[in-house]
């Protein structure tokens, strides 16, 4: 966890830095080498946004500065049954 990360989540009550973690979980980097991390694991926040915002970045896995795109993974959820 970032100094930030930490930082945040001793600031903020506890359900909600649960709920900026999951978040920024949720939403991940993508180089063009096709190498993914999510924000939270780069010791980013994304927490409560909008967009696709791109960052210029050194990939951990190509060796490349590339721009990597951000996209929000769409959590599974698995069918509820009908209970009548």
């Amino acid at each position: 966890m970032s100094s930030l990360q930490k930082l945040i989540t001793a600031i903020l009550p506890k359900k909600w830095a649960e709920s900026m973690e999951a978040e920024s979980r949720a939403w991940i980097f993508q180089c063009p080498c096709g190498f993914e991390r999510s924000w939270w694991d780069a010791g980013g926040i994304r927490w409560k946004a909008a967009g696709h915002p791109r960052r210029m970045m050194l990939c951990p896995h190509c060796g490349q500065n590339t721009w990597h795109t951000t996209y929000k993974r769409q959590a599974i959820t698995e069918p509820r049954e009908h209970v009548a």
